[in-house]
């Protein structure tokens, strides 16, 4: 398989490194960052994010009738790939999530009222799947969504949790039961303004010093022109924003920073008084590293083949996903070792090494194996539909 860009590609991606360099800044641009903590929770990243969006940057995959370029998914993943190097926030939920589930499955009023804001940049969104009772497990979620002829909609009353982007987004795309009696086929997606009456926020801080929220709907109604698609066809709509999801919110950039940043300690740091990089266990450690970041990044260029084929990577999203998530817990242990007793300490802290970069990526990391599906979520995935093993045994 040929995973080498063609020279328009190149050039594009020339093209977008300039532009991150003239347009460099530590206010939107983090220098130590983690895969799911590119977001766009600040004045500065939004206006960036229009920057993006006044190059045509947002949504180049879209059709043409939809303002995009209609141009091949590859140029999505190499922008993508760009900013996650340099720790600028990504393309959002809007552009991938919501907008390609929008094309294919919204109403015309529901295309011409958000299509053209979420490729200008100029609204965010959270995603709520995830419930107290219902984790990864997305289809048994339990909101309730009751139906009022009277109003024409539906009421909805339950939580919502784990949503990272609920204290800055504008809009909440929600799962909702309106069918009881149905699981998989009972399952609904609404579009919701945050600032809506009968919803309340509260925030959740993760072992990453990451801020994650509890979102509750108290008598929250929602009119009809705002379901998504069909009615009870939102567990499939999920499904399928889900294997996007899991491909764009992992990026190889921040991992393949931190490697570089360990590899050059290991370069340039002593111990006991002899070079680092002549310690055959520091050695090996480093190249085993460099060999699975390498698989790390063939695996996701399988899911990007995939994708632009016309196919749906959900085997190849989970294979990538999970091990992933996993070489960037092996990366921060690894640092933790080698750095010794002084890589423990935090940012900001006397004597930290790096920072404290490896202190919070070894908390952070336990996060990315949640976030989007856990690890064991994504290996019942490629143990059912790629292997073809039963349910149970």
């Amino acid at each position: 398989m040929d995973f080498e860009f063609s020279e328009a590609e190149k050039q594009f991606q020339r093209e977008v490194e300039a532009f991150l360099v003239e347009h460099h800044s530590l206010d939107v641009m983090d220098a130590n960052p983690e895969q799911l903590s590119q977001t766009v929770e600040t004045p500065a990243k939004r206006a960036f994010m229009r920057k993006l969006a006044a190059r045509g940057w947002l949504g180049m995959s879209w059709p043409e009738q939809y303002g995009g370029l209609d141009r091949p998914g590859i140029y999505d993943f190499i922008l993508t790939e760009a900013l996650s190097r340099v720790g600028a926030p990504q393309c959002g939920k809007g552009v991938g999530i919501v907008g390609k589930t929008v094309i294919r499955h919204g109403s015309d009023a529901m295309k011409s009222y958000f299509l053209p804001r979420i490729i200008r940049g100029e609204i965010e969104f959270a995603i709520g799947y995830s419930e107290p009772q219902s984790g990864s497990d997305a289809a048994s979620m339990m909101l309730k969504a009751v139906r009022d002829e009277q109003r024409g909609g539906w009421v909805l009353n339950g939580q919502k949790t784990w949503t990272t982007s609920a204290h800055f987004a504008d809009w909440y795309w929600v799962g909702a039961r309106t069918d009881p009696a149905q699981k998989h086929k009972g399952i609904t997606l609404f579009l919701i303004e945050m600032d809506h009456p009968g919803l309340s926020i509260e925030p959740t801080w993760t072992i990453g010093d990451e801020r994650t929220n509890e979102v509750f709907f108290d008598d929250v109604f929602v009119s009809d022109d705002f379901v998504v698609g069909e009615l009870n066809r939102g567990w499939t709509y999920i499904c399928e924003a889900l294997d996007l999801e899991r491909f764009a919110m992992m990026p190889v950039g921040p991992v393949e920073m931190k490697f570089e940043a360990l590899r050059d300690y290991v370069a340039t740091e002593s111990c006991d008084g002899e070079p680092l990089c002549d310690d055959p266990v520091a050695r090996k450690k480093i190249a085993q590293l460099a060999t699975q970041l390498e698989v790390a990044r063939m695996l996701q260029r399988r899911v990007i083949a995939s994708a632009i084929a016309g196919g749906v990577p959900t085997v190849e999203s989970s294979m990538y996903k999970l091990y992933m998530t996993q070489f960037g817990q092996r990366l921060a242990d690894a640092a933790l070792d080698l750095m010794g007793h002084d890589g423990q300490l935090k940012p900001g802290e006397p004597d930290a090494q790096l920072d404290g970069r490896f202190e919070r990526s070894y908390r952070y990391t336990v996060v990315d194996t949640i976030g989007g599906g856990t690890s064991e979520i994504q290996k019942n995935i490629i143990a059912q539909r790629g292997l073809g093993l039963p349910r149970s045994f």
